[in-house]
């Protein structure tokens, strides 16, 4: 038995070896014949001026400057004043003075994914971070920054999509290549609502970004929230909160360019991002280093022009594959008319809203139904679906309207017929709508339980797929 075991770290260990020489060969095969080179003329804040390439960088071109100490930094261009050319660094300054070198990369910034990347988690360079070795490298390379498919040759949305999650499926069905954001505040439970529609969704692959989040929290949310059958079919990209600028916005590029390197595969990804909100921060960041005039809430202008070039990637493919996104809007101060959120609200195709009230009455998920929407209702749906949902709604905003009256007990029962079957209903239908974190739910089981609460029949599916599909 020993000696099979020695056979078998011996193999692994020759495995890991392959794939890091191969890896080696393709980086040195990548390579430019020659190098081109500037120096820093001024370092102010966290913007770096380089002297002597104004001719030869773009918006969007990277250097790495020497900093002393043999140490590499690199930087992105993000604009030009008095023929010096502005670079932000992906890292930290400490070591960059006057006159230190400043190499051009030729390289646009690409990634080399494969199916090996399943199940890991890397940084916003694509640089593994957990500890399991160097990742594999693909054939085809894939641009970090890349224009959505056109409108006119995509497909249209697919059959509806089981997020496992009864008052999403019911309330807020979702589509295959759909687009919806979550919108919550600070600790409404926004972060427990992702790692539940990662575990539970229908999809081939997950791709995962968490965009600024807290460097405690990251091991903990990939542990305990979403596990190992949950990491085993998904890639995790992660930029945290103390991280430069341009790592936190490349961070959001990176999961855009994994989640469509599988789209082309004919895979239908679920796409989650958490959050946009500190992807457009990032941006405001970047904006404001290279000179843009601020606007609302200090957002300058590039905010606003990013968010739809980010988001648009996600959605139906031209021939096959998909990406369902599910992005998370952390509305600042509970102002759901924030401005990202009022922008993002625009580009997306229906909204989750997380409510505090709600989850200080201890409900979780705390989904406020009458304020979520999906934009592929009630075309995915069948009549029977609809009839249904709409009657529950119609009960859950008749007990809204009257709560006050009712807590207080200034409503006098028999006054209204309409009241009284809601306030019947209401428990039920708030037991319903709270599900625990390891619980998962599918499509018919979530309207079987709703027709049971009012006295009803379960309705007949509907068309799969649907007048909203492809």
């Amino acid at each position: 038995m020993s000696g099979w075991g020695g056979s078998c770290v011996r193999i692994q260990g020759i495995s890991a070896l392959n794939i890091a020489i191969r890896t080696l060969t393709d980086e040195l095969d990548r390579l430019p014949e020659y190098q081109l080179y500037g120096r820093v003329a001024s370092v102010l804040g966290m913007l770096i001026e380089v002297a002597g390439l104004e001719r030869v960088l773009s918006i969007g071109d990277r250097c790495d400057i020497m900093a002393r100490g043999d140490e590499r930094v690199s930087g992105e261009v993000i604009g030009f004043r008095q023929g010096r050319a502005l670079l932000l660094p992906f890292g930290s300054l400490d070591g960059i003075g006057l006159g230190c070198k400043a190499e051009v990369i030729n390289s646009e910034p690409v990634i080399w994914p494969t199916e090996g990347w399943l199940g890991r988690v890397v940084n916003a360079l694509g640089e593994p971070i957990d500890g399991k070795g160097p990742l594999p490298g693909g054939e085809v390379a894939c641009p970090l920054r890349r224009a959505p498919p056109p409108a006119h040759g995509r497909r249209r949305v697919g059959q509806k999509i089981d997020l496992g999650v009864r008052a999403l499926n019911t309330f807020v069905t979702c589509c295959r290549g759909q687009r919806m954001g979550i919108f919550a505040g600070s600790g409404v439970g926004k972060s427990i609502l992702l790692s539940m529609l990662a575990r539970y969704t229908a999809s081939d692959v997950n791709v995962i970004g968490l965009i600024g989040e807290r460097g405690r929290e990251v091991q903990e949310w990939l542990e305990d929230e979403l596990g190992a059958e949950g990491l085993a079919r998904s890639v995790v990209v992660v930029a945290t909160s103390d991280e430069p600028p341009l790592m936190r916005r490349q961070a959001a590029y990176l999961t855009m360019a994994i989640a469509e390197y599988f789209r082309d595969l004919g895979r239908d990804v679920l796409c989650l991002i958490d959050s946009v909100t500190r992807f457009a921060m990032a941006m405001r960041e970047i904006g404001l280093s290279a000179g843009e005039p601020p606007t609302s809430k200090g957002y300058t202008p590039t905010v606003f022009a990013a968010l739809p070039q980010l988001l648009e990637r996600a959605g139906p493919g031209v021939d096959r594959g998909s990406i369902t996104g599910l992005f998370t809007v952390l509305v600042e101060g509970d102002d759901h008319n924030e401005p990202i959120a009022d922008a993002v609200r625009g580009i997306l195709d229906g909204q989750i809203v997380l409510d505090r009230a709600i989850a200080e009455r201890n409900r979780y998920p705390a989904i406020n139904i009458l304020r979520s929407i999906s934009r592929t209702l009630p075309k995915c749906n069948s009549d029977a679906e609809n009839a249904l949902v709409n009657r529950v709604r119609t009960l859950l905003s008749t007990y809204e309207d009257m709560s006050e009256l009712i807590r207080i007990g200034a409503y006098k029962k028999g006054s209204d017929p309409a009241i009284d079957e809601a306030i019947l209903h209401h428990p039920k239908l708030e037991a319903f709508l709270s599900q625990g974190r390891t619980e998962r739910s599918d499509l018919a089981a979530g309207y079987a339980a709703l027709a049971e609460i009012i006295g009803e029949a379960a309705p007949a599916a509907g068309p799969d797929p649907g007048p909203a599909a492809s």
